[in-house]
This record gives structure tokens, sequence and C-alpha cells, in this order.
């Protein structure tokens, strides 16, 4: 009887170990969808539209009418704007649905450094207020709403935000608004952003928000390690993302996933869910190179990360959130990670970030729960991992296997502790008692998922 109800209870474990699979896997294999590109019937240059590439003067304009022109041709299979040899000075202007925006070799967009010349618009929904200050948010330098089939590409062209005085203002308290972003793409569908450089992001490099089916694909993102609180690339409270195949340099955070500040998130419910990202170098000053959150509210999950090359940088891999945060990250793997000169590799906060205001619900608890991490090598890392949960809603299902951290001897202790459970398997240096449990059948749904995650993403 004993060994009947043990047979049972493993293929229990088996079944939810399935059915976890199947919800974070699935059909989801974003990478492996390469976007059809196919060329646009029509073609304009923002030549004919009385642009001048000197670097001096204001193509806003000329760009506004470029894409107003372009609209006429969406039932037509959209067309193709043009951007070729030059520095194109402007300010803030918006894109259409079936456009794409294709900057040439040698082609340089270049923000301007007047505030003027940049819209204020209200904060987003999931946030309620700017990130940097209250009041409203100036709007990003290339922008798209409600759009659909927009592509942003070139033959490695550049798009430079020219961010010195944006992180200026940020550090002396002197901005009116929040900074705007280089790229921002909000509530669309089929979204392609390649082959492009961007320089010196005031704030985010690439942000879309509250869109689907986004594919991120070769591109170089920069700025200086002095600059504040400067991200990459931004996948917010959107869905079926790829990242792939490029190479982040930044101030804070390399890729950082969001989905919403406290109650607005909460409120506005649209998580950030089916993400992949692959084969992406990244290097974070201050920050991480992988962060979620600590903007959470409106959840996280479904998340698969793999072969990724992090070095030189505060963070390799961070979970951020807070008390009054609500929602949730779970069911992320993340695999085949090489880290060097790294302080923290891996490190999960439940003491992170603030608040947009005093309206917070403080019994608003976020859930962090069936975290994977495998196969992971470092060298010269300061701190293996740091791992602080929340009481009253401790972190659980942290899965390490394959792990293995050569440490400095700058600092005595290489994992920290807290508020935490879960398993490891071939872990060194051995991780606290919390995250120290073997292996077992109680342990089955975390590993067999992780294996499962393998063999899905082989090859991709």
């Amino acid at each position: 009887m004993a060994m009947i109800i043990l047979v049972h209870g493993v293929a229990l474990l088996l079944l939810l170990a399935l059915s976890n699979a199947s919800k974070v896997y699935g059909d989801f294999e974003q990478c492996g969808l390469n976007p059809k590109l196919d060329p646009r019937p029509h073609t304009v240059s923002i030549l004919e539209f009385g642009a001048v590439g000197d670097g001096k003067t204001l193509n806003t304009l000329a760009l506004q009418n470029a894409i107003f022109y372009v609209k006429s041709f969406a039932d037509k299979g959209g067309a193709q704007l043009y951007v070729p040899p030059g520095k194109w000075l402007t300010g803030s202007f918006n894109l259409t649905s079936h456009l794409t925006l294709f900057l040439e070799k040698g082609a340089v967009i270049i923000g301007s450094q007047d505030p003027s010349h940049w819209d204020v618009v209200e904060p987003l929904p999931s946030y309620g207020r700017g990130k940097d200050v209250p009041e409203g948010r100036y709007k990003s330098l290339i922008n798209g709403y409600k759009l659909e089939d927009v592509v942003i590409t070139g033959n490695n062209g550049t798009i430079d935000g020219m961010g010195s005085v944006w992180w200026e203002w940020y550090n002396s308290h002197s901005l009116n608004h929040s900074r705007p972003h280089l790229v921002e793409i909000i509530s669309s569908n089929s979204v392609v952003v390649s082959n492009l450089t961007f320089l010196n992001a005031p704030a985010y490099s690439i942000h879309p928000v509250y869109c689907s089916n986004v594919h991120i694909q070769n591109v170089s993102i920069s700025t200086p390690p002095e600059s504040p609180y400067t991200a990459g690339i931004v996948p917010d409270s959107s869905d079926n993302v790829c990242i792939e195949d490029s190479n982040v340099s930044i101030g804070y955070d390399a890729i950082s996933l969001k989905s919403g500040w406290d109650q607005y998130g909460i409120t506005y419910g649209r998580p950030a869910e089916k993400i992949h990202i692959r084969r992406v170098h990244l290097h974070a000053f201050s920050g991480s190179a992988i962060s979620f959150g600590t903007e959470m509210s409106g959840g996280i999950s479904n998340v698969l990360i793999k072969h990724v090359h992090i070095f030189n940088s505060n963070s390799g891999i961070e979970f951020r959130t807070i008390k009054g945060r609500g929602g949730y990250v779970k069911q992320i793997v993340i695999s085949n990670i090489k880290m060097e000169n790294v302080h923290t590799a891996i490190s999960a906060k439940g003491n992170c970030g603030s608040h947009p205001d005093d309206k917070f619900d403080p019994k608003a608890l976020p859930l962090l729960n069936h975290i994977t991490l495998k196969d992971i090598i470092g060298t010269n890392i300061t701190i293996a991992g740091n791992f602080s949960g929340i009481e009253e809603s401790p972190f659980t299902d942290i899965c390490l296997s394959n792990i293995t951290l050569s440490t400095n001897s700058v600092s005595s202790t290489t994992w920290e502790c807290s508020n935490v459970s879960g398993f490891s398997d071939s872990v060194l240096p051995k991780p606290c008692q919390e995250l120290s449990k073997p292996s077992n059948s109680s342990s089955s749904s975390c590993f067999y998922l992780m294996s499962l995650g393998e063999q899905k993403s082989a090859g991709l």
C-alpha cells in the first residue's frame, strides 16, 4: 500500500511538472520565429521633405511631414522612409503603421539638447507618474502608439540621444519632467528593431510597453558608465518578445523587465510574459546586466534566457521588489551564462526600490517563485549570491544547478540568504543552507521544468 501511495505521489508530481512546463514553454519559442521583413512596395527619402543632414538644422518638421505622407501607403503594403548618410538633428517625432524607418550606414539621427523640441506627455497608466519627477514626461525621440507592423532598422545607422545634458539635469535635480527615451513603442503589435546602433540615451534606449510580438535583433547600445539610471532594452508589460544577438554596455541596467509600479501596475494588470533572450553580451556598470523589476506589479512570467555573456558589471542577474509592489515574478529559466568580473553574480532583493506616492497598499506583497538558474560559470566574482526575501512573502522554489563561480578575496562572504528557500545541485561555492536542499522528489517539478527548458530551447 505504501509503495502504491509513493508511486501515485511521484506521478502526481510529474504531472504537476508537465503542467508547469507547458505553462512556461508551450509553443513559445519567440526567437525561433524570425520576422518576415518583406521589402516595402514604396520608398521615400527624408531629403524629399527638405531634411538637411548638417547636424545643425532641426529636421523635426521634415520628418513629421515625411511620415504623414507615408501614411497614404498604409493600405498599399506600407512604405520605407529612407534616412541617407548625414547627421540629422531632430526633436521627438511619431511613426505610423506599416512603416519601415531605414537608416543607411553613416546616417545618424541626433536628439536635440533643447527640451523645447521634445513634447511633454502624460505618465504611462501603469506607472501613475514620471519615473524621475512626479510631473509629466518628455516624449521619446522616436515614438509609436497603437501601431501595427512597424520596423526600425538600417545598415548599422545610428540613433544618438545626446544624453549628457539630461544626465546633468537629473543629477542636479533640475528636471521639469522625466527624461525621454530613444525609442518608445506603446500599445502596438508586430514591432521590429534591428541592425542599428543606439548611443547616449537620456534614460532608456529601447522601451516597448503594452506591446505584443516584438523582435529586437542585432543592435548595439551604449551609454557612458557615469550616465545615471540609463537602461538598454526594457520590455515593459509586453508579451512575445525576442531579444537576440545584441551588445549592450550601459550605465545602469542592460536589459530590464518591468510591468508597472505599485497600485498603478496592479490596476493596469498587464504582465510582461513570454520573453526570450539569447546570444547577448551585456555590461552594466552600476546596475544589473539582467534585472527583473523593481517595477513588476503587473507580473513577470514565462521568461527563457540563455547563452549570455556578462562582464564588468555590478550585478549579473537580479530580481528586485518591495512590500507594496504586489505582482509576481515566476517561471523564469536562465541557463548557459558566462560571467567575468562581476561583483554580485545572482541576487534577489525584497527591499529594493521606491514607491510612486503614499497611496500604495503595504499589504500588497509580491510573489517570487519557480526561478531556475543552470549552467553558469563565473570568474572574478565577489559575491556569488544574495537572496533577501520578504518575511511575510518569502522567495520560494529557487532552483540552482551546475553553477561554478570563482570568487575573489574581496569579500569573505560568498552567499547571503534570508526568507528564501530552494534546491541546488552541483553548485560551487556551496550555497547557503536555505538553498542547499538536494534534488529529490519534493523538487522534481523544479528540476524537471529546468531539463524540459533545455530540450525545448536546444539550438535556439
